[in-house]
């Protein structure tokens, strides 16, 4: 049985496509961290924000070295995920012994050029605000503020600061 030249030429380009490699294996990005106080950032993130962690791994002087990361430290990192798949965020934290990173003006976030926050869906801004609050963490400013029907409907924003006065939005509905 003969296929359709339509059917046939489908099929071929799905073969085709399916034999090149993708630009992008996986589409989510893990996100690295360095803080002035790994326990408390990962009890920030874990018991406030909702991330559990999974294990972490250790980044030898040499390698890390080689590749531009430190001045031959060694890196130990602990990861946090958001969920269970296997393309989960991952939030990779560390704590770079022996040094004494520069902090910078976090007030606002056009306050100085980088990667200025995180923005996290929840599916429960109250119960995201008890958590963080039994952390003695409080939102800034007048969050949470209900976002415009025309940008997303019944959702709020929460903002908050995390140990290291890191920006981290939330995003979700009240309940």
């Amino acid at each position: 049985m003969r296929l359709p030249f339509a059917l046939s030429l489908a099929f071929t380009c799905v073969v085709a496509m399916a034999a090149e490699p993708a630009a992008f294996p996986r589409t989510t990005i893990d996100l690295g961290c360095v803080v002035t106080d790994l326990d408390k950032s990962v009890r920030f993130y874990t018991e406030g924000i909702g991330f559990h962690e999974v294990k972490g791994f250790e980044v030898p002087a040499g390698l890390a070295t080689d590749a531009g990361l430190t001045d031959a430290r060694p890196l130990s990192i602990r990861v946090l995920v958001l969920g269970d798949d296997e393309n989960a965020t991952k939030l990779k934290l560390m704590q770079v012994a022996g040094t004494l990173p520069r902090t910078g003006d976090t007030d606002f976030i056009h306050s100085h050029t980088g990667f200025r926050y995180l923005t996290i869906m929840v599916s429960d801004t109250d119960a995201a605000l008890a958590r963080l609050e039994k952390l003695g963490v409080k939102p800034i400013a007048k969050s949470p503020v209900t976002l415009p029907e025309s940008l997303a409907p019944g959702m709020h924003l929460t903002c908050v600061r995390d140990p290291d006065g890191n920006l981290v939005e939330l995003v979700g509905p009240r309940k």
